[in-house]
Order: C-alpha cells, then structure tokens, then sequence
C-alpha cells in the first residue's frame, strides 16, 4: 500500500495552503512568469521553511514548489536546461526538508503539475482559453512529471487544471508512461459548476474515474463558497476520495499579476463541516490561504 492510500484510510486528510502568497509576503519579487518558483532561486530556505509552517500547522500533504515550474519557464528566463532540472530536484527536496524540520513524524509529497496555462503566464488557467492536441499537452507535460516520478514524490497534483482535454491528456500520458504512479486531479471551475473551457464538471469528474492511477478528484483555486456546489457535482459521480482547497476568495488579475482583496475573512467554522458531510475527504487551502487557515482547519476536523 502506497503512503497516500495508507493516509486516505487515517479519515479526514489536511492539505498545506498558498505557498506563493506566504512567499510574496517575504517580499520575495514574485509577479512573473516564474510566479512562486522564483523563491527556488532567490531564497530556497524560505521555501524550506513555508512547508515546515504547514506540516506544524496540521498539514498532511506538502504540495511542491512546482505549479509554475515548468523546465521551458526557467530555460525562457534564461537558465541552461540542466539548470531548470536542478532546481525541480531542489524543489522537491525543500519539502522533504520542511517535514524533517517539522513536529510531524510522518507526512506525503505531492510534486505539483500546474495546466499549459499556468505557463502561458496570463491567468489562463482561470479561463482554460488555449486549445493544444493531446499529442502537445503530452509533450509539455512529459519532462516535468518525469523529473518529479525521479524524485521519488509520493503523488502527482495535478491541480488547477481548466482544460477537459488537458486533463484527458495528462491521464492517457500517466496511463501509458508512468503507470505506477499515483496521482489526484483538481480543476479549475467556474462557480464549482463547469471546468473555465465550458466542460460540466459532473461530466469531467464521471470520465476520469476510470483511471485506477488517479486516487482523488476535486477542484481548487475558487472561491470557498464555490466549494459547497462543487462537492455535489463530484460526488455522485466518482468513487474517488474528494479533495477540495480553495483560494482567500479574491480575484487574480493576470496583468499585474495580483491578487485582489474583495473577500471576508473566511468562516472555515462553518464551511468545513459543511464540506465534510457532503463528501470531501481531503481539503486545505490554494492561494492567499495561510498557515493559519490550516491550523484552523486541523483544530475543525479534529473536533468532528
């Protein structure tokens, strides 16, 4: 039995939260292209020590660094290949540092793999907008996922994905090429009711539970009240685990590459047994989310 199965049998599971948002709070110069992976080069302790936060806040599964860190982003801002390749190794690395350093005597690694629009760079993995073929998704995922699998990450994030067949295309690549490898899938969706490229998320959810690799579906990176209307559109349709981490609740603009705050603090009191009885196995947090929200979430869930 692999470490994230033997997890998902311990009850409720608690993800990490923003790893960019704490990143930028440092003042580390994170609007662009490289977004949250620009700590890997200008300060990796930093990063280091954002995931140890999380395990001692609660957390259970760090998700690495490596959303935006697609090899041709660190080759476009002008490091050798190899370069690019190091500091996906280093990414994963400063997660497992983080749980060493940590109060935990166990936690999961989760090598995360940001949508071809997280590359773009122009906030279109929040409106799915680009159309490759399944031939191209394939090819622009296949070295990242490669260096992640070599780096032994206990599971693949497949997260944010806005782009049924972005998705389908990942899937088919895991099935094929990587078929030991465990992964969850977590779209982007549009008021928790359709993928961003149109897609109801009842039909995408009921597709890819054929694929035995893929150990949780869910959504991230929407609005906490989103979260609610999504879970009853994956639940009746997967016998997957479910996982759920919404952002803060703000809105990205994808020109200055902020966040802007329009929200509430959010009530996780009352959102989180909400999710729970509907279904929601795992749930955390996605940008502008804090160590803080997870260790509120963790106290919640410890109470259920």
């Amino acid at each position: 039995m692999t470490k994230f199965s033997e997890l998902l049998l311990q009850g409720p599971v608690i993800l990490d939260g923003g790893l960019g948002s704490e990143i930028d709070k440092q003042h580390i110069a994170v609007a662009n292209n490289l977004w949250s992976a620009s700590a890997l080069i200008q300060a990796p302790n930093l990063v280091r020590d954002i995931h140890q936060s999380y395990f001692n806040a609660g957390s259970q599964i760090a998700i690495v660094d490596t959303y935006q860190a697609h090899p041709q982003t660190f080759v476009d801002s002008g490091l050798s290949e190899n370069e690019a390749y190091e500091l996906i190794d280093l990414a994963v690395a400063l997660a497992r540092d983080g749980l060493k350093k940590s109060e935990k005597s166990s936690g999961i690694i989760a090598g995360s793999v940001g949508p071809y629009g997280a590359y773009l760079a122009n906030g279109a993995e929040y409106t799915g907008d680009y159309d490759l073929s399944i031939q191209a998704y394939q090819a622009f995922h296949r070295q990242r996922i490669k260096r992640l699998v070599h780096n032994n990450v206990d599971i693949l994030a497949l997260e944010t994905m806005p782009n049924f067949k972005e998705a389908q295309a990942i899937a088919l690549l895991l099935q094929n090429e990587f078929p030991e490898v465990e992964a969850y899938l977590s779209f982007a969706t549009e008021a928790g009711d359709h993928l961003w490229d149109g897609t109801r998320l009842a039909h995408a959810v009921a597709y890819f539970n054929q694929f035995e690799q893929i150990k949780a579906i869910g959504i991230n990176c929407t609005a906490p009240d989103n979260i609610l209307p999504a879970i009853t559109r994956i639940k009746p349709n997967t016998d997957k685990k479910v996982i759920v981490y919404p952002n803060a609740g703000e809105v990205y603009n994808p020109e200055t590459k902020r966040w802007v705050t329009n929200n509430e603090p959010i009530n996780w009191r009352r959102l989180v047994p909400l999710w729970q009885h509907a279904g929601a196995d795992i749930i955390g947090g996605c940008c502008r989310t804090s160590p803080e929200d997870i260790r509120e979430i963790h106290d919640i869930l410890q109470k259920q």
